[in-house]
């Protein structure tokens, strides 16, 4: 692991597809499942996905940044959802899958911001993403962690994981992993 290393902390959907597919990237060092955004103490799946603990399931992304910029991370997280819908993502609908990008420093928040600003005129519709300071991030229970490679012939993963990765692999060939 590097010496150098930073944390991103990024909500678009399930977090097993975000998960899967920002893994692929040269100088992703590790990506974690998990909850934050919400208001409860040590919430769980069950209760993030009931939707009333106000948690997003998000992925954290500690990334080499010698190797990889925050930049290049924030572009492969939003080619692989769609920051105009509101509280879900695909199949997946409730506030738990919002699009949101949690930042752990003021200069995090501000390549964010003008991020998304960007993106807004690329969009006919408005981009929803929520960009917050990060306060707490919990992780999910240890079967969600690596959920596409210990399960890639589930149909969840197949039809929306998969595609996910593949997108990554593609449009960022030169630095995906194999």
């Amino acid at each position: 692991m590097s010496e150098t290393r930073e944390t991103a902390t990024l909500g678009g959907g399930c977090f097993w597809c975000t998960e899967a597919a920002l893994e692929q990237l040269t100088g992703v060092e590790s990506v974690t499942s998990g909850y934050a955004g919400g208001n409860a103490d040590d919430p769980t799946y069950k209760a993030v996905c009931s939707g009333n603990t106000g948690h997003a399931e998000v992925v954290q992304v500690e990334f080499d940044p010698t190797v990889i910029a925050y930049e290049d991370v924030l572009e492969a997280f939003f080619e692989i959802h769609d920051p105009t819908q509101l509280n879900r993502q695909g199949p997946d609908v409730g506030s738990q899958y919002r699009s949101i990008v949690l930042y752990h420093d003021e200069t995090q928040r501000e390549v964010a911001e003008s991020y998304v600003d960007a993106l807004n005129s690329a969009y006919d519709d408005d981009v929803v993403t929520e960009i917050e300071p990060l306060e707490t991030f919990y992780r999910a229970e240890e079967h969600h962690q690596d959920y596409f490679a210990k399960n890639p012939d589930d149909a969840y993963c197949t039809f929306h994981a998969k595609p996910k990765m593949e997108k990554v692999r593609e449009k960022f060939e030169a630095t995906a992993t194999e």
